[in-house]
C-alpha cells in the first residue's frame, strides 16, 4: 500500500469514528480557515456530537426495522443471542459447581481425617451425638474423648484406620480376626477368634486404659488382675457341699447392644460408645465364594468374641449386678459364692443343706432376669464324700489336681520320653507339644511343687524337639475346660500376641 492509499484509509477511519461534518470542521480548524474569533467552536462541536448520536440511533432503528420486516432473520438473531447467553450461563454454572465440588471435597477430606460419621447400616444414626458425661468419666478415672480423633490419637492410630477397624460390612474380603477351634472336654469344639495385630492394638488400649480401671465385684475371678482359677477355687475349699452351674452360650449372649450399653454406662457419648462396641464385637462369619473370590459374610447380630482381650473384662463389668445379686443370695442362706467367667459356684456347710433347693431356684430366677441362661446339663451338686471340683481344681481338703488326670499325664510323658511324640496326644488335641506345655503350667499354678517337677520334664522334651515359644501359636490345643479357660485367656492369647 502506497502513501496516498494510507492517507485515504486514515481519512476513512477518522470519518467512521465521527461524523463527516465533525471531520470537516476539525480539518478547517487545523488548516486555519476558521478561528475561535470567527465561530464558537464549542457550540458547534456540541451540536455535531448530538447530531452524531442521533444519526447512530437512527441507523440502529433502520437496522431493527429491517430485521422486523424479515422474521426469519429476526428469529435467527434472537436464537444466536439466546445461545450466546446460555453458553455464558452454562460456563458460569459449571464454574460455580466446580468450586462447590472442590469445597465439598476439601470439607469431606477434612472430616474423614478428623471424624467418623458412618460405620455401616444400623450403626451410624447416632454418630453425631458427641456429648459425654464427663463427671461420670471422672468418677471412674477414665479418659475423655470429645470425638473420634481424640480416641484415634489415644490409641496412636489414624482416624482412617480406626474407621476401617470399626466399620461393619455385610460382605468383606478382609477379616480382623483369625479363627480356630479348640476341643472341649465334653465333646465338640470351642471357636476362638483371635484379633489381628491392628485390631489387637486397639483392643489392648481399651482393656488397659478403660476396662481395667472399672471396679468389678470382689467375687469375680476370671481375667481379673491378681486373681485366677486358684483364687476362685480357694473360696470353696473344704466345704460340705459345692454347687457348680454354667452360663449357656455366655459370650454369644452378650450382644453389640449390651456392649455398647457398658460403655454408655461409663459416661461415653453415643459416638464413642458405638465405635468402642464395634471394636470389641464381631458377627458370626460365613465364608462365601463368589466367582472365584472369597468373601466373609456377616450373619446375625454382633457379639463378644472368645479370643479378644477385652471380652472377659466387659463380661465382668456387665455381670456386676448379677454378681451382687447372686452373692447376696448366697449370704442370705449362709453360702459362699464366686464366678469365673461363665462358671458359677456356691458352697456351704451341712447346716445349709436344707437351703440347696432355694439356692438353685432363686439363682435360676436371678440369672434369667439378668438376661442369661443356666445350662441345664451342667449342674453339679458335690458333697463331702465326693470329689469336689471348682474350675478343674479339687477342693475337698486342699487345692489339688485330679489324681487320675495326673497319673495319665505322667504316663504320657513317660511314653514320649521312651518312644517319641508320634501318635501321642493329650485329650484328643492336634499337637502334643503345645498341650503338655500348657497342662504342666496349669498344674504349676495349683501346686508349685508338683508343677515344677512336671515342667522340668516337659522342658527337656520340648528342647529335644526344638520347640520354641513362638511356635505355640501354630497349634490347636485340646485341654480340660478349666485349663482351656486359663489357656484361652492367658496362654493361647499370649501365644498369638507373640506371633503377631
Amino acid at each position: 500500500m502506497n502513501t496516498s492509499q494510507q492517507r485515504r484509509q486514515e481519512l476513512y477511519d477518522k470519518i467512521r469514528q465521527s461524523s463527516k461534518q465533525e471531520y470537516i470542521l476539525s480539518e478547517m480548524k487545523r488548516l486555519g480557515f476558521w478561528t475561535e474569533k470567527n465561530i464558537d467552536f464549542q457550540k458547534v462541536e456540541s451540536y455535531l456530537k448530538e447530531e452524531r448520536e442521533l444519526s447512530s440511533q437512527l441507523q440502529k432503528l433502520f437496522r431493527e426495522k429491517k430485521t422486523v420486516e424479515n422474521p426469519e432473520e429476526f428469529i435467527a438473531q434472537k436464537h444466536l443471542e439466546r445461545k450466546k447467553a446460555s453458553k455464558e450461563k452454562q460456563k458460569e454454572t459449571k464454574l460455580k459447581r466446580e468450586q462447590a465440588r472442590q469445597l465439598k471435597a476439601e470439607k469431606w477430606q477434612k472430616t474423614k481425617a478428623e471424624d467418623i460419621i458412618y460405620l455401616g447400616k444400623n450403626y451410624s444414626h447416632q454418630l453425631n451425638h458427641k456429648e459425654s458425661d464427663k463427671a461420670r468419666l471422672q468418677k471412674f478415672n477414665l479418659p475423655v474423648f470429645d470425638n473420634a480423633k481424640d480416641l484415634a490419637d489415644a490409641i496412636k492410630i489414624s482416624v482412617g484406620l480406626l474407621r476401617f477397624l470399626a466399620y461393619s460390612r455385610k460382605y468383606s474380603k478382609t477379616s480382623h480376626y483369625k479363627r480356630f477351634k479348640i476341643a472341649k472336654k465334653t465333646g465338640g469344639f470351642r471357636l476362638i477368634s483371635a484379633p489381628m495385630p491392628r485390631l489387637k492394638q486397639a483392643q489392648h488400649y481399651i482393656l488397659e486404659h478403660l476396662l481395667n480401671k472399672v471396679a468389678v465385684h470382689p467375687k469375680a475371678n476370671g481375667c481379673v488382675k491378681k486373681k485366677s482359677i486358684v483364687s476362685n477355687a480357694k473360696l470353696h475349699l473344704d466345704k460340705d457341699v459345692v454347687i457348680n452351674q454354667d452360663l449357656k452360650n455366655f459370650f454369644p449372649t452378650i450382644t453389640y447392644k449390651r456392649v455398647k450399653g457398658v460403655f454408655k454406662s461409663l459416661g461415653y457419648s453415643e459416638q464413642i460408645s458405638v465405635i468402642l462396641a464395634l471394636l470389641c464385637t464381631e458377627p458370626k462369619i460365613m465364608d462365601v465364594d463368589v466367582l472365584g473370590e472369597n468373601y466373609y459374610a456377616q450373619i446375625g447380630e454382633r457379639f463378644l468374641p472368645q479370643g479378644s482381650p477385652c471380652s472377659p473384662a466387659i463380661t465382668n463389668i456387665l455381670c456386676r449386678k448379677l454378681d451382687y445379686r447372686l452373692d447376696g443370695l448366697a449370704k442370705h442362706y449362709g453360702f459362699e459364692y464366686s464366678r469365673y467367667v461363665d462358671d458359677i459356684t456356691f458352697s456351704g456347710t451341712k447346716n445349709e443343706y436344707e437351703h440347696i433347693t432355694s439356692i438353685l431356684k432363686y439363682s435360676k430366677k436371678i440369672v434369667s432376669e439378668e438376661n442369661f441362661i443356666l445350662h441345664p446339663d451342667k449342674l453339679r451338686i458335690m458333697k463331702k464324700k465326693q470329689k469336689q471340683e471348682v474350675t478343674g481344681i479339687v477342693v475337698n481338703k486342699k487345692l489339688n489336681i485330679d489324681r487320675k488326670t495326673l497319673k495319665r499325664f505322667r504316663a504320657l510323658l513317660f511314653q514320649i520320653e521312651k518312644d517319641g511324640i508320634e501318635g501321642k496326644s493329650w485329650n484328643g488335641g492336634s499337637n502334643v507339644l503345645a498341650q503338655i506345655d500348657g497342662f504342666s503350667n496349669f498344674v504349676y499354678q495349683v501346686d508349685k511343687e508338683k508343677g515344677q517337677r512336671l515342667k522340668d520334664r516337659v522342658k527337656k522334651i520340648l528342647e529335644s524337639y526344638g520347640y520354641k515359644e513362638q511356635h505355640k501359636a501354630k497349634y490347636v490345643t485340646s485341654i480340660p475346660k478349666s485349663q482351656a479357660k486359663q489357656s484361652f485367656f492367658g496362654k493361647i492369647l499370649s501365644f498369638f500376641k507373640r506371633k503377631n
